[in-house]
């Protein structure tokens, strides 16, 4: 079983390393996700407080 073939939905358990791999990447994309929301949230706050000046 690899990264690429493993479903959540397996009735297999993942081995340790894959397990590893998988928490690594929702890691991954969690991070970047909330690096995104953080730098659109303050490009909205930068731009409310310039119409309000």
């Amino acid at each position: 079983m690899t990264l690429d073939t493993y479903k959540l939905t397996s009735t297999e358990e993942p081995s340790d390393e894959l397990l590893s791999q998988l928490m690594k990447e929702a890691f991954d994309d969690a991070r970047k996700a909330d690096a995104e929301a953080t730098a659109r949230y303050f490009a909205e706050l930068k731009c409310a407080a310039a119409k309000i000046r």
